[in-house]
């Protein structure tokens, strides 16, 4: 009986555990996209979390892949193994550097503050939804880290002796120059960091980044260091304490410079652990202190992970899948994660920001939010939004309006309140269209309107549309401007957005208008080629022309990073127009399988990342997608660190991964539509926001006894013959099967 009971207990305890292991945030794996050029960390992050502790491994001669500027966009990548520190505000899946910055590195022994002397191998990595740990081998000491949403919080454990905990100013993946740090007491440090030239951005567009560090003890000694450029070394200032009381002589010491940095030692007689709470702000130190009290004040470390754990699990709730194996819910729950990393909160926990352009600091009620990487997230991230994180969504937009008024202009790839210009198109408007189309209506469509046709229609000192005189004129932006093709694809998209806005506020002269701009790619096809050629000043078509140049981030007169056949397809608001240039249904089918077949297809980029869904299109074709889909998320997205094909985009590539594992894809963005494909989960439940949506949930089911293509669509029980579905017939289901032979 005895073993009996032992036997139930124990499968009982399994039982448990099977169920606790099945949280959506325990599928995390923030490894992924480390490697590959994914540009992801695998530190801690809260979501939309603006503080964030990643592993600095990108500086100093022992790294292997330190001296490829690519591996440099971002402070971690897994094949390196020399350690320079922890780096407490950071981007994750960007192409240009920035951030990295506010390096917080413990050693022990002599104080040492050159990083090329003190950084360190590491082992034992551990990383999960909002916590990361790892073991700094020169100096046996064991790193913990977790974050609230404006504070990096980080347990070290070091063994007996002399212990220091350094922070360090001078590295970052950035060359701005400036920093302050003072030493306010023997538990705190204050400063600021200057950050701000992404993407080779003009030195003025620098922005400080304040902080305010508490350290769970009082250090025995601490102090300042500086670096000058002529000196050859370190310049330590020393700043002594009272045995009994550790209190400082020079409170008010502090040091001004570019390689500059503090740091706290202690004699330890045992193992001992000392954590550091880094609060940070873009408003002031003030505000950076009163971010680290209010959200952390005097919670553990471990309450301060639960906290973030929980949220993270919350978000992740909001989409829950069944089926597959456990690579495949950790690449979808991975990928969702990524998503709900940008943009993230610019605004300090009593609402302060610094608005963009003016200098002026404004405050919210809600959230302001920044890092709007919009030439990629427009695709596919805002739609994910909008469907599954409404609330979000509406915050965004009311963001970019914000910005709007503070600006003059609707963002194009705005950071921390400045604005990059990075990137072509006018992405900002194909968002909020699409938004407000999926009944998402709860701001100032008025005003957005009116932003809308600013960039659309103002001809000079228009910093959205360069070239926007010829466009309008000729139909098309010409070889004087870089990248004409790209950019008049990109224009054309903005304008079937806002015709499509239009019509729906009743503007119907406005329709008409953006509606045949937004065809003028047709002017630039070439058919002998049956792709888009560049043309110049003149109207003449640019000589001599290569559909091949282009690729892998090469230069081409025409495209912006792709080809012409990267290009060829990327108008899906015209696709019936588009098969008539290319000579109807045969001749668009052959022409799209082609890019697959002869390899000019891109998965790790996003002028091309809807093609796989174009078969849709062709009736009896539809099997093409079904197939291209699932090999393409097989092949490229994997739990590994090198599983994301690319450069994640803010998110990009990972919403991608996380429609295309549901079974539909938002193919023309701006347009309230997605087309379907196969699930690659048996079960697929969305919550949908009350607030928004009249359905509590939307239930995606795949019923199948092979893997065979999709014989039958369903929508709540009766027959749906199309592959493609509007959004409001989508949330305002309860089922969508999807049947296989």
């Amino acid at each position: 009986m005895r073993q009996l009971k032992l036997i139930v207990l124990f499968v009982i305890f399994c039982n448990q555990s099977i169920v606790f292991a099945q949280q959506p945030a325990d599928f995390v794996n923030p490894f992924i996209g480390t490697s590959n050029y994914g540009a992801t960390f695998p530190g801690p992050i809260a979501p939309r979390g603006m503080a964030s502790i990643s592993p600095f491994n990108v500086a100093g001669a022992p790294n292997k892949l330190e001296k490829d500027s690519q591996w440099l966009s971002n402070p971690y990548v897994h094949e390196n193994t020399f350690l320079t520190g922890f780096s407490q505000v950071n981007l994750s899946g960007v192409g240009c550097p920035e951030l990295g910055v506010i390096l917080l590195m413990p050693t022990t022994g002599n104080l040492e503050t050159n990083h090329l002397r003190y950084g360190s191998t590491y082992t034992n990595e551990v990383a999960k939804a909002g916590y990361y740990s790892t073991q700094i081998d020169k100096y046996n000491v064991k790193g913990e880290f977790t974050a609230s949403k404006r504070v990096g919080v980080s347990k070290f454990t070091f063994p007996k002796g002399q212990a220091n905990v350094l922070l360090n100013l001078g590295l970052g993946l950035t060359n701005e120059q400036g920093a302050m740090v003072q030493v306010v007491s023997s538990t705190e440090i204050q400063g600021m960091r200057s950050v701000g030239t992404f993407c080779y951005n003009s030195p003025e567009a620098a922005y400080p980044v304040y902080f305010v560090a508490k350290f769970s003890k009082p250090a025995d000694r601490f102090g300042v260091w500086k670096k000058p450029d002529t000196y050859k070394g370190v310049e330590a200032q020393w700043m002594p304490y009272n045995g009994k009381n550790r209190m400082m002589e020079q409170s008010t010491k502090m040091v001004v410079g570019d390689s500059i940095g503090s740091y706290f030692s202690y004699n330890f007689e045992k193992t001992e652990t000392v954590e550091v709470k880094i609060g940070v702000s873009y408003v002031s130190i003030e505000n950076a202190r009163e971010n680290l009290e209010k959200e952390t004040g005097n919670k553990s470390f471990d309450a301060v992970y639960k906290e973030t754990y929980n949220e993270w699990n919350e978000l992740l709730s909001k989409i829950k899948v069944e089926g597959g194996t456990r690579d495949d819910k950790t690449v979808f729950y991975t990928a969702l994660y990524h998503t709900l990393i940008h943009p993230n909160t610019l605004n300090d926990f009593n609402g302060e920001y610094p608005e963009i352009k003016t200098g002026k600091i404004a405050k919210t009620d809600g959230t302001r939010y920044t890092v709007f990487s919009l030439w990629d997230t427009y695709r596919n991230v805002h739609q994910l939004m909008s469907l599954a994180y409404p609330k979000q969504q509406s915050d965004m937009v009311k963001s970019m309006l914000d910005m709007y008024d503070e600006n003059g202009w609707l963002p194009k790839w705005e950071l921390n309140s400045t604005e990059t210009f990075t990137m072509v198109g006018d992405p900002a408007s194909i968002v909020i269209a699409d938004t407000y189309l999926k009944g998402i209506r709860d701001f100032d469509v008025q005003k957005a309107y009116q932003a809308m046709l600013k960039s659309a229609d103002q001809i000079e000192n228009n910093p959205l549309r360069p070239g926007l005189k010829d466009y309008i004129e000729k139909g098309f932006v010409t070889t004087e401007n870089g990248g004409s093709v790209s950019t008049t694809q990109e224009y054309n998209a903005a304008d079937n957005a806002i015709a499509l806005l239009a019509n729906e506020l009743g503007k119907k002269d406005d329709f008409k208008r953006f509606k045949n701009r937004s065809l003028s790619y047709r002017k630039l096809f070439d058919k002998n080629y049956k792709l888009l050629r560049p043309r110049v000043k003149d109207g003449s078509l640019y000589e001599p022309f290569d559909p091949n140049a282009g690729a892998n981030f090469t230069e081409n007169v025409g495209f912006i990073e792709g080809n012409a056949w990267q290009y060829a397809f990327m108008i899906p608001h015209d696709i019936i127009g588009l098969k008539k240039l290319m000579g109807g249904d045969k001749g668009f089918t052959n022409q799209l399988q082609n890019i697959f077949d002869t390899n000019q297809f891109d998965m790790a980029n996003e002028p091309d990342i809807a093609y796989p869904y174009l078969f849709n299109y062709v009736k009896g074709e539809e099997w093409r997608s079904q197939k291209l889909v699932e090999e393409l998320v097989r092949k490229h997205f994997k739990n590994t660190p090198a599983g994301i094909p690319g450069n994640d985009d803010t998110g990009t590539m990972s919403a991608w991964v996380v429609y295309s594992m549901m079974g539909f894809y938002p193919i023309a963005p701006g347009e309230p539509k997605y087309t379907i494909t196969k699930p690659l989960f048996d079960k697929i439940t969305i919550q949908l926001d009350s607030k928004y949506y009249k359905k509590s949930e939307l239930v995606i089911e795949k019923e199948t006894n092979s893997n065979g293509k999709i014989k039958q669509i369903e929508v709540d029980g009766k027959t749906h013959k199309e592959y493609f579905i509007d959004h409001s017939d989508l949330v305002n289901a309860k089922t969508l099967k999807i049947s296989l032979e």
